[in-house]
């Protein structure tokens, strides 16, 4: 099964580009994928929700409603057990997709694929999320 978070589908974008990020914005990215994965389990929807960006804000214009959605259909996002990083790509000269292996909260493989634009400031942020079920095992 797959969902669209923030109804973005990117999954068939997601190895169009041979362009690759530089080392500091592939890391740049995953601290911000990082930093709200953690805000998440923490249970800190105001900070978890300072990570989207301004598209998905658009249509989630509460922190309580961007939790809600994110709670009621993202669990494996929302309390993951572990996660970790996989492939990324550059999209283009501000734009990243990240791919995140994650062991929900009943213990099943998935696999998460954001995508953060570059903002005005420099800082990057989350504008959506692919989630699907992994055939992959958890190592």
């Amino acid at each position: 099964m797959r969902r669209s978070l923030f109804a973005f589908a990117i999954i068939p974008f997601l190895f169009m580009s041979s362009a690759f990020a530089g080392d500091a914005e592939i890391k740049a990215a995953q601290t911000v994928i990082d930093s709200q994965l953690k805000a998440f389990v923490a249970n800190d929807g105001v900070k978890a929700y300072s990570f989207a960006a301004p598209n998905v804000k658009r249509v989630f214009p509460t922190v309580d409603m961007f939790m809600n959605m994110v709670t009621n259909g993202y669990a494996p996002v929302r309390k993951p057990q572990s996660y970790s990083f996989g492939k990324v790509e550059q999209t283009g000269p501000t734009s990243i997709i990240q791919q995140v292996m994650i062991v929900g909260p009943d213990g099943k493989d998935y696999e998460a694929v954001y995508t953060l634009e570059q903002q005005p400031d420099g800082s990057f942020q989350i504008t959506g999320c692919s989630l699907r079920a992994s055939t992959s095992l958890s190592t």
